[in-house]
């Protein structure tokens, strides 16, 4: 039990680190566009790098964010069923929407890792400005969906333990 409250311990401090990090980039990017407006339109000296960053930025705030609001239950629902199921009714659907989340996450995990590497092996760049590599930038993709599935692994079990429910 102490191995697995301490893999606990480092995956969440992975999960948060990963939403600490997506929060800089959201920063950098208010910022680099703050910056990139006065440029262009004050000193016509447009950067051309600022759109490309951003996009790449907003990837990686999407993959490295997500395991977190999955963690504080901050996704959207739909709940207009659920509030009026009974409490062993909505153990059962909660298990079942963590499985669905495992299914799909897992086949976003395989292929994505599939695809990156594809893509890091034939040397693939994006064709633009910057021309960056698109293998590390695909990296991202099975990292945050990996920590999905192991995020929605854990609703499941708590919610298959939670005592309040039985």
């Amino acid at each position: 039990m102490k191995i697995i409250r301490y893999l606990e311990t480092i995956f969440d401090f992975i999960v948060d680190a990963l939403a600490f990090f997506a929060g800089v980039l959201l920063i950098l990017i208010m910022l680099s566009v703050s910056v990139d407006v006065v440029m262009r339109y004050f000193l016509n000296r447009p950067q051309f790098w600022v759109g490309e960053m951003c996009e790449y930025a907003l990837l990686f705030i999407t993959f490295t964010g997500t395991a977190w609001v999955l963690k504080r239950d901050g996704h959207v629902k739909i709940d207009i069923l659920y509030t009026i199921l009974n409490p062993k009714a909505k153990k059962i659907l909660g298990v079942v929407v963590c499985i669905i989340g495992i299914l799909v996450c897992a086949v976003l995990t395989y292929f994505g890792v599939y695809v990156a590497w594809d893509h890091y092996v034939r040397g693939v760049y994006n064709p633009t400005l910057m021309s960056f590599p698109k293998g590390p930038l695909l990296a991202i993709i099975p990292v945050g969906t990996f920590l999905l599935v192991v995020q929605f692994f854990r609703r499941a079990v708590r919610s298959l333990t939670d005592p309040e429910t039985r």
